[in-house]
Protein backbone atom coordinates (compact mmCIF):
# COMPACT_ATOMS: atom_id res chain seq x y z
CA UNK A 1 0.00 0.00 0.00
CA UNK A 2 1.43 3.60 -1.00
CA UNK A 3 2.17 5.99 2.25
CA UNK A 4 -0.21 8.78 2.63
CA UNK A 5 0.92 11.90 1.09
CA UNK A 6 -0.67 15.10 2.25
CA UNK A 7 -2.32 17.15 -0.14
CA UNK A 8 -3.41 20.64 0.20
CA UNK A 9 -4.31 23.87 -1.93
CA UNK A 10 -2.16 26.10 0.52
CA UNK A 11 1.43 26.95 0.37
CA UNK A 12 2.31 26.67 4.61
CA UNK A 13 1.36 23.32 6.37
CA UNK A 14 0.59 24.18 9.70
CA UNK A 15 3.46 22.57 12.43
CA UNK A 16 5.29 21.48 9.73
CA UNK A 17 8.56 22.66 8.33
CA UNK A 18 9.43 21.22 4.56
CA UNK A 19 12.27 21.41 2.10
CA UNK A 20 10.72 21.42 -1.46
CA UNK A 21 11.50 18.28 -3.54
CA UNK A 22 9.84 19.90 -6.95
CA UNK A 23 6.94 20.24 -9.58
CA UNK A 24 4.62 16.91 -9.74
CA UNK A 25 1.44 16.09 -11.81
CA UNK A 26 -1.20 13.41 -11.96
CA UNK A 27 -2.52 13.80 -15.87
CA UNK A 28 -5.16 11.93 -17.53
CA UNK A 29 -7.51 11.80 -20.27
CA UNK A 30 -10.97 11.04 -20.53
CA UNK A 31 -14.18 10.54 -23.01
CA UNK A 32 -17.60 9.28 -22.79
CA UNK A 33 -19.14 6.67 -25.20
CA UNK A 34 -21.28 8.15 -27.93
CA UNK A 35 -24.53 7.05 -26.45
CA UNK A 36 -23.46 9.44 -23.49
CA UNK A 37 -22.46 11.86 -26.13
CA UNK A 38 -25.62 11.48 -27.43
CA UNK A 39 -27.64 12.24 -25.01
CA UNK A 40 -25.41 15.05 -24.02
CA UNK A 41 -26.09 17.12 -27.47
CA UNK A 42 -29.76 16.37 -26.66
CA UNK A 43 -29.75 17.99 -23.19
CA UNK A 44 -27.54 20.88 -25.05
CA UNK A 45 -30.51 22.15 -27.00
CA UNK A 46 -32.73 22.49 -23.78
CA UNK A 47 -30.27 23.15 -21.46
CA UNK A 48 -29.52 22.43 -17.69
CA UNK A 49 -26.93 20.47 -16.24
CA UNK A 50 -25.17 17.55 -18.29
CA UNK A 51 -24.47 14.85 -15.47
CA UNK A 52 -22.59 12.64 -17.51
CA UNK A 53 -20.06 14.96 -18.34
CA UNK A 54 -20.20 16.34 -14.55
CA UNK A 55 -19.49 12.44 -13.28
CA UNK A 56 -17.03 12.49 -15.89
CA UNK A 57 -15.09 15.44 -14.50
CA UNK A 58 -15.39 14.08 -10.94
CA UNK A 59 -13.79 11.01 -11.56
CA UNK A 60 -11.24 12.68 -13.54
CA UNK A 61 -10.13 14.89 -10.87
CA UNK A 62 -9.71 11.40 -8.50
CA UNK A 63 -7.51 9.93 -11.45
CA UNK A 64 -5.48 13.04 -11.43
CA UNK A 65 -5.29 13.31 -7.53
CA UNK A 66 -3.95 9.74 -6.85
CA UNK A 67 -1.60 10.01 -9.80
CA UNK A 68 -0.21 13.04 -8.51
CA UNK A 69 -0.09 11.14 -5.02
CA UNK A 70 2.17 8.55 -7.08
CA UNK A 71 4.59 10.93 -8.52
CA UNK A 72 5.03 12.77 -5.35
CA UNK A 73 5.71 8.89 -3.68
CA UNK A 74 8.06 8.50 -6.27
CA UNK A 75 10.13 11.57 -6.04
CA UNK A 76 10.29 10.87 -1.67
CA UNK A 77 7.34 13.55 -0.79
CA UNK A 78 5.71 13.77 2.20
CA UNK A 79 2.84 15.89 0.99
CA UNK A 80 1.94 18.10 -2.20
CA UNK A 81 1.62 22.00 -1.81
CA UNK A 82 0.17 24.33 -3.54
CA UNK A 83 -2.35 21.86 -5.50
CA UNK A 84 -4.04 23.01 -8.43
CA UNK A 85 -6.34 21.27 -11.12
CA UNK A 86 -6.61 22.56 -14.81
CA UNK A 87 -8.31 20.91 -17.60
CA UNK A 88 -9.66 21.21 -21.32
CA UNK A 89 -11.13 19.70 -24.09
CA UNK A 90 -9.61 17.68 -26.45
CA UNK A 91 -11.73 17.59 -29.65
CA UNK A 92 -15.45 17.57 -28.89
CA UNK A 93 -15.62 14.64 -27.08
CA UNK A 94 -12.59 14.27 -24.75
CA UNK A 95 -11.32 16.01 -21.29
CA UNK A 96 -8.23 16.08 -20.03
CA UNK A 97 -7.65 16.89 -16.33
CA UNK A 98 -4.16 17.93 -14.78
CA UNK A 99 -3.27 18.31 -11.07
CA UNK A 100 -0.18 19.85 -10.04
CA UNK A 101 1.42 20.88 -7.16
CA UNK A 102 4.85 20.93 -5.51
CA UNK A 103 6.11 17.58 -3.70
CA UNK A 104 7.79 18.30 -0.46
CA UNK A 105 9.81 16.39 1.95
CA UNK A 106 9.23 17.19 6.20
CA UNK A 107 12.02 18.01 7.98
CA UNK A 108 13.04 17.73 12.11
CA UNK A 109 13.89 20.96 13.46
CA UNK A 110 14.41 19.41 16.89
CA UNK A 111 18.05 19.90 17.37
Amino acid sequence: MSKDILIVTTENIPGQQYEVIGEVFGLTTQSKNVFKNIGASLKNVVGGEIKAYTKMLDKSREIAIDRLRSEAEKVGGDAVVMMRFDSGSIGSDMQSVAAYGTAVKFVDNQN
